[in-house]
């Protein structure tokens, strides 16, 4: 028996389950393009105006990859706990680099790269990488690690 059976009808989520981690980590690659176009906005926004808005399609990556990870937690519950933990370190730190591209632009200043964002968000593609292509080095990494 399930434990969470009774909380949410998981008929649907285990069939989508084992693609889970493909669909985050392809989400995360999204996210990662949708920075860099982000932050071309950014540049040409802080040169026109005083502030810059948020870019319409990072934040739908943004939402999306929380939204998956919080279904990952349900089929695979210590994976999704640890990627949900980065995934809203990342979160967050956007929303703290969306306000300091605010504040540079607000004060006529060059319109750096999200740092902290850009960081978060490979430790991200990293564990995203391995929960998604692990099968790739499964039997190299079975020969040498004894679970």
């Amino acid at each position: 028996m399930d434990p969470l059976q009774f909380l949410v009808p998981l008929g649907w989520l285990s069939a989508v389950g084992p693609a889970l981690p493909y669909a985050i980590f392809v989400m995360t690659v999204a996210n990662l393009a949708t920075r860099h176009l982000a932050h071309r906005r950014h540049v040409e926004q802080g040169q026109d105006a005083d502030s810059v808005e948020a870019y319409t399609p990072h934040v739908f990556t943004n939402v999306g990859l929380v939204l998956l990870t919080f279904l990952y937690i349900l089929t695979a519950p210590v994976r999704g706990t640890i990627l949900i933990v980065l995934v809203l370190a990342m979160f967050i730190a956007d929303l703290f680099e969306l306000e300091a591209r605010n504040v540079e632009a607000r004060n006529d200043m060059e319109i750096e790269a999200p740092k902290s964002s850009i960081a978060a968000s490979l430790v991200v593609l990293i564990w995203s990488s391995y929960y998604a292509l692990f099968f790739l080095v499964e039997g190299i990494w079975n020969q040498f690690v004894v679970a």
